[in-house]
């Protein structure tokens, strides 16, 4: 158990949270979440114990080991990728020399009677042991079983770490927290380096931990698979919630308008009193009342409204100019980086009426593709563009590509042309750069500002065809939701490389899986397509019964079945941890019973016990007690029960 008491931390003489308390309990999956700038990563870094805070204290057992992903690192190193993965186990590794050293030193001695002989053979014997405790004879399993989970190939294992890009370093960092095995985990948006299946695997690997995990993210569907507790910072306080984000968000609008409701009531009252005092107040019949009414406001504990944040990027499209009906067409499309080939002979199209989602592991061209078509990157084979296809593109790394000298209004106004350029100031205030903000140079910006920035210029000119590269990293979740809402609207075609899987649903109607050079197509959306890849082994198994398209009806049938199952396993887990607990209630209790049991037993004790009425009060009280945690447990039990079956029928399905 790791306990955080009456924390403060200030900028600038403003406070970004004040008296805040909180115990995180063993087997606790948290999401912590508020607005950009309400101290969420400051919060992890005080338990990471890499910042002090202004006041307060974070208490966290001396033999805790705790891992921490912040959510930037400088990252060098000159080893190989499993070298720097490997180094996890220093422990063990200097546990491993230990025992080399001892063996070299034995079988260079032939004193086999002497007791400095038989001390270097204890020693040895204990190294092993403790070795084997450790996990040591499992090191290269862990490896491999952890990073190939988070993407890697075992070609890459010999690769140099300096070869691959930030995204896959910070994977290795990833995994490296993961091999030490800490009792607690604190994650700092870990989704922005992982793609779906990374980021599937990771969700699995998490829930399953034996110890407690905390996590900033934006994505909505990794917080509701994985967490059971929310934590928000709000209006400098937090607020506690013992529920997944969706579950916390229905809670948290209850809370805010219970809260409005109990502020309007008092204002109400408020303004009653003033009323009366106003009325009255040189009225010497009525002074002693009007003095009470004084003393009644004086000691009003008011009721504040949360300052929590209304604002969020607001904006739709320009109309999509009309095209023809094929809008890309390849043919033996390929593009290799020397001789490393990424996309091998391509054979695809997209019509106007297409949402595409592009999935699949970091490397496999997704990002490639996307350069292809709107012209950064050389290619061989057959790639057309049909009639009129105005082309609008978001990369990866557009914020990095803009100007950090330039104001964040010499940003867009030089590019504006026609009308625009009278809406230059609208269109930034759609994207909440107002007032003095206009005139920030963009290199002081934080990351979720140069996202919001990169995006308005997508507004400049109007498209039919638009290819997005991961558009919501660093965007908070309003603004992720803004952002859909205006693509849902969009009429021209649209691409989308994400891994946000809350995001891309309900955004596409065709999924381009890359793997392996290739790219296979599959109609729906994307949790269609996920029920496809969990499926895809029985269906082998199974012969290709079924063969052919599937059809709407099943697409949907098998998506909710898709979806009850998670939802299923999501209360298991719940339910495991409502029963542990419940045990440990049950074994309290009854050790207090048996004491008690045994205090009345005692011959000299017993006498004492009876001549006090409140020792058989409290026995009949743990009794009671006993009994309700009793039947709580066995309901709990049953319930679980219940749920295993229906989740073994589901498989059988």
């Amino acid at each position: 158990m790791y306990s955080v008491s009456d924390l403060a931390v200030q900028y600038s003489g403003n406070y970004l949270f004040r008296n805040v308390s909180f115990i995180i309990n063993k087997k606790d999956r948290v999401g912590l979440v508020g607005r950009n700038g309400s101290g969420k990563t400051t919060l992890l870094r005080i338990l990471a114990d890499a910042q002090s805070p202004e006041s307060g204290e974070v208490v966290i057992p001396s033999t805790a080991r705790i891992g921490f992903l912040p959510q930037e690192m400088e990252l060098r190193s000159d080893k190989t990728i499993y070298e720097e993965t490997i180094a996890a186990f220093d422990e063990i590794l200097a546990l491993k020399n230990d025992i080399d050293r001892l063996g070299n030193e034995i079988t260079s001695r032939d004193d086999f009677e002497s007791p400095g002989y038989q001390k270097l053979i204890h020693q040895l014997s204990d190294a092993n042991e403790e070795f084997q405790l450790l996990g040591g004879q499992s090191m290269d399993a862990d490896v491999e079983k952890v990073l190939i989970g988070l993407g890697f190939k075992r070609s890459d294992f010999n690769r140099p770490v300096a070869e691959f890009s930030y995204g896959w370093q910070m994977r290795i960092e990833i995994a490296k927290i993961l091999l030490r095995k800490p009792d607690l985990i604190l994650l700092d948006e870990p989704t922005n380096h992982l793609d779906i299946e990374s980021i599937q695997w990771l969700e699995d690997f998490l829930s399953n931990y034996f110890g407690a995990v905390i996590l900033v993210s934006h994505d909505r569907a990794f917080l509701d698979n994985l967490c059971n507790r929310t934590i928000e910072i709000s209006d400098e306080r937090i607020f506690d919630y013992k529920a997944a984000y969706t579950e916390y968000i229905r809670l948290r609008e209850e809370r805010l308008e219970q809260q409005l409701a109990t502020y309007n009531n008092q204002q109400k009252q408020i303004r009653q009193i003033e009323r009366f005092i106003e009325r009255f107040r040189y009225k010497n019949t009525k002074a002693r009342q009007v003095q009470s009414k004084i003393k009644m406001l004086d000691k009003l504990d008011v009721v504040e409204i949360e300052d929590f944040e209304n604002s969020a990027i607001h904006f739709k499209f320009p109309p999509a100019p009309r095209s023809g009906k094929v809008v890309v067409e390849c043919k033996g499309l390929s593009k290799s980086y020397g001789t490393n080939q990424v996309l091998k002979d391509l054979d695809l199209s997209i019509i106007k009426a297409d949402r595409i989602a592009f999935v699949g592991k970091n490397g496999e061209g997704k990002t490639t593709l996307s350069k292809v078509l709107v012209g950064l990157l050389e290619h061989t084979g057959y790639l057309k563009f049909g009639h009129n296809v105005q082309l609008a593109y978001y990369a990866q790394d557009q914020a990095e590509m803009l100007d950090g000298n330039k104001t964040v209004f010499e940003t867009i106004d030089d590019e504006a042309t026609g009308d625009m350029r009278a809406q230059v100031r609208n269109l930034l205030g759609g994207f909440l750069f107002s007032g003095e903000d206009i005139d920030k140079k963009v290199k002081v910006l934080s990351g979720g500002e140069k996202s919001r920035l990169s995006l308005a210029r997508l507004l400049l000119e109007p498209s039919n065809l638009m290819i997005l590269d991961e558009p919501t990293n660093h965007l908070d979740m309003r603004s992720k939701d803004i952002l859909k809402s205006a693509l849902l609207q969009y009429k021209g075609a649209l691409i989308i490389v994400s891994h946000d899987r809350d995001f891309l649903q309900g955004l596409s109607n065709k999924v381009f899986e890359f793997r392996n050079k290739e790219v296979k197509e599959y109609l729906g959306d994307i949790y269609d397509f996920l029920y496809f890849k969990k499926l895809s082994n029985l269906r082998e198994l199974e012969q290709k019964k079924e063969q052919g398209s599937v059809k709407g009806k099943e697409i949907s049938k098998n998506k909710e079945l898709y979806e009850r199952n998670k939802q299923i396993e999501r209360d298991v887990r719940k339910l495991n941890t409502q029963i542990t607990k419940c045990e440990h209630i049950i074994e309290g209790l009854e050790n207090e019973l048996s004491e008690m049991d045994k205090l009345l037993m005692d011959p000299v004790q017993h006498k004492e016990a009876l001549s006090d009425p409140e020792v058989f009060k409290k026995y009949n009280s743990l009794k009671t007690s006993l009994e309700k945690e009793m039947e709580r447990w066995e309901e709990l039990s049953i319930e679980l029960e219940s749920l295993k079956a229906e989740q073994q029928a589901l498989k059988s399905a």
